[in-house]
Parts: structure tokens; C-alpha cells; sequence
């Protein structure tokens, strides 16, 4: 069943959690079976069935899921998807820690994975990308069934927009503008020298002529 691609929030709210708060109030709460705060991340009941695009809605989009895994699989470098969306997600670097800003205590590990177009090991770099998250401890039901919780933050990185961005920015900053100021362009000798010579030439014009 492919989760729904509603998100209730009111108008002017985005959800933007940091790792701490995915893994403390979302993940953990999800593994222990504990109330959620919100019901804003849909379950997944299998990543391999989707590709990027259909979970976030299109290009700019951002998504997050649970997701109910195989304990052993966070050895995987690799998730490759169903015949049917061609593609696989790979890892990139290793796992990051997320420390608790408050008691330096291991919440839980964060893996960056990229998605791949294509089949097999052949398949080309695309711009979307998986942030994985998993607790450093689940609970014992949990550990007995071998299965784990995991939080996927799937979203589309656009390489060219921050060029474009910076671009604009040169090109309407008004140091590269014509209308900037001569006088922010001099050094102080120089406006003292103007300054200098300015006085000069007033001070002999309003001299009386004999």
C-alpha cells in the first residue's frame, strides 16, 4: 500500500525536526510503542517498492517515513528496489553518531545513502537522497522478532541552485552595481586629497578679485 502523500500541518508550519528530536520524539516513541506528538510521519511497508520521485511528490518535495526492517540489513552497503522501479540506494561515507546536546548520551546513528538510477552496480548518480535513522538500543520485543525501526528523511538535493543563487546575489549586490557611490570607492588619501583640493579651489573662488 503506498502511503499518503497528505500532510496535515496548519498553514504557515513546516516540519523540520533535528536528528535529536527524530530519533527522541519520533523514532524512540514509534519503537516503544509510546504516543507519537503528531501523526505527520506515514509508515513505509517496504522501501524497495518505491522510487524517490513517488514518495516526496516530485522535485523539491521532502518526506519522512517509518520504515520496519530486517535488524541485520543496516549491514547493507546497498537497497536495491523491486524489478518494477529500477534504481537502488547506496550508501555514502559511514554512519554519524547523534549525540544529546544535554547529556552527551548515543541516541542513535544517522546513515546518508544517494539513489541510483538503473540496475545492478551500473546505474547512474541521481539528486535524490536518504537520510537513515536508527536508535543505538530498540526494545527487547524488538530485539527478540531480529526487526528494528528506522526513520527515512528522503528529499531531492538540486546541485544547480545554489550556483544560480549565488550568482543572482553578485549581480544585484550593489558593490557590482553601477549606481554605487564613487566616494565608498576611495581610500581615505584619497578623499582627503579631494577633499584638500576641493577647499582650495573654493577658497579662490569666493576671494575677492582685485
Amino acid at each position: 500500500m503506498k502511503p499518503s502523500m497528505e500532510i496535515k500541518l496548519p498553514p504557515g508550519f513546516r516540519f523540520r525536526p533535528t536528528d535529536e528530536e527524530i530519533l527522541i520524539q519520533y523514532l524512540r516513541r514509534k519503537a516503544f510503542s509510546s504516543p507519537l506528538p503528531a501523526a505527520i510521519i506515514s509508515e513505509l511497508d517496504d522501501l524497495r517498492k518505491y522510487h524517490p520521485h513517488d514518495l516526496t511528490g516530485g522535485f523539491g518535495g521532502e518526506r519522512y517515513f517509518f520504515n520496519l526492517r530486517e535488524a541485520n540489513e543496516r549491514r547493507r552497503s546497498t537497497i536495491n528496489l523491486s524489478t518494477s522501479c529500477l534504481g537502488y540506494w547506496k550508501a555514502v561515507g559511514k554512519e554519524k553518531m547523534v549525540v544529546s546536546s544535554s547529556r552527551r548520551e548515543l541516541l542513535g546513528m544517522v546513515q546518508a545513502l544517494v539513489f541510483h538510477g538503473g540496475k545492478d552496480f551500473n546505474g547512474f548518480h541521481t539528486e535524490w537522497f536518504m537520510h537513515e535513522y536508527r536508535l543505538a538500543t530498540n526494545g527487547d520485543k524488538l530485539v527478540a522478532s531480529g526487526k528494528e525501526w528506522i526513520v527515512c528523511r528522503i528529499f531531492a538535493k538540486r546541485r544547480g541552485l545554489k550556483k544560480k543563487k549565488k550568482a543572482k546575489e553578485i549581480q544585484t549586490s550593489p558593490s557590482s552595481s553601477g549606481s554605487s557611490s564613487c566616494i565608498s570607492c576611495l581610500s581615505y588619501e584619497e578623499e582627503s586629497q579631494n577633499g584638500e583640493e576641493a577647499m582650495s579651489k573654493l577658497a579662490a573662488s569666493s576671494a575677492p578679485q582685485l
